[in-house]
């Protein structure tokens, strides 16, 4: 049976953690060091750091299995690392690059999962790109870990149909629960020697990069469908925003409508993209964009709570008419509240 190091840090590489801790043996843990975490921002290690010890708690893991969370893979780390004799590297969003000094240490290389259909989405946040792009579908993909980021032979695939109603969260679950099966078949016919890797067509590659908060400020001469697409595309982090007056209103669902279904939308000439147009008792609080009409459903004005769009229309009463995006006092609006660029895979 190989001896395996497993290398993640976030929620999303759990279920595959869990998975290969029953079929396989891991001799290491490699994740990122604790990290500020909540209001209090007290320092809270890692999600996969906190499933290893409950694995070693049940006894799933050995009680001697070595969780390391440095800052930085220093000599000190690779000596530790090497000091477990490990066979190979699974990978699933640990955060750091493995330079060529650290992938020396498995005699049978390095797996990697990424989310998408590479060479499709290369990069830091291939969940929430695909969504952008309104891709018909996106998927699971284990590649041989190469030095450049996203560039190794694929060694196994599976596919996800996209419908058009999956947000980043649910998406990046669901390509979760589907990786850690495939990453267990293919560590599986890693050790029987029956892999076929594929290399990669580098002018079939596309690239995503890092998302920040000022990211998901709502651009209204955008289309309704492309406006939907961020939206869902970016919840929960780094969410979407807009303003109305002085005040910042953030948007967690919407969904684009046909234009004659809003009342509004067929005046001559065009009502100004970002412009509330009404409400519909049956679709919500109605936006025009620059193509086609956004239905509102769950909004919240900044430091408030989330809420359906009934709920805050009850407090919200002036809100027609309103130009979203658009100060009132001829002033330039901040970029949105302060948060690190995220950098998912």
């Amino acid at each position: 049976m190989l001896n395996i190091l497993f290398a993640g840090t976030p929620e999303c590489a759990v279920p595959a953690l869990e998975k290969i801790a029953i079929s396989h043996r891991i001799v290491g843990i490699l994740t990122n060091p604790p990290a500020a975490s909540g209001r209090s921002l007290k320092e809270k290690p890692s999600p996969v750091a906190l499933a290893a010890r409950t694995l070693i708690e049940r006894g799933t893991l050995p009680s001697t299995t070595p969780i390391l969370d440095p800052a930085k893979i220093t000599q000190e780390v690779r000596d530790r690392i090497a000091s477990v004799a490990p066979d190979v590297l699974v990978c699933f969003a640990y955060g750091k690059i493995f330079g060529e000094k650290t992938l020396s240490l498995f005699p049978m290389g390095a797996v990697n999962v990424h989310p998408s259909l590479l060479p499709r989405w290369r990069g830091c946040a291939p969940v929430p790109a695909a969504i952008l792009a309104r891709d018909a579908e996106t998927g699971v993909t284990i590649q041989k870990m190469a030095l450049k980021m996203d560039t190794g032979d694929i060694l196994a695939v599976r596919k996800i149909p996209l419908d058009g109603t999956e947000t980043g969260e649910s998406l990046l679950i669901r390509s979760a629960e589907l990786a850690a099966g495939l990453l267990s078949e293919t560590l599986d016919r890693l050790e029987q020697g029956t892999l076929s890797p594929i290399p990669q067509n580098d002018a079939d590659a596309t690239y995503c990069g890092m998302m920040r908060k000022e990211d998901g400020e709502i651009r209204w001469t955008d289309s309704a469908a492309d406006i939907d697409a961020r939206i869902r595309a970016f919840c929960p982090w780094p969410g979407t925003y807009t303003y109305a007056g002085t005040r910042m209103l953030l948007l967690h669902k919407a969904r684009p409508i046909p234009s004659s279904q809003a009342a509004g939308a067929a005046q001559s000439p065009a009502p100004v993209p970002g412009t509330v147009l009404g409400m519909d008792k049956k679709e919500g609080i109605l936006v025009q964009t620059g193509d086609g009409v956004l239905a509102l459903e769950v909004l919240q004005w900044q430091t408030k709570k989330p809420l359906d769009w009934k709920s805050f229309m009850n407090g919200a009463r002036d809100l027609p008419g309103t130009v979203l995006g658009r100060r009132t006092d001829g002033t330039e609006y901040p970029s949105g509240p302060e948060s690190p660029a995220t950098c998912i895979f």
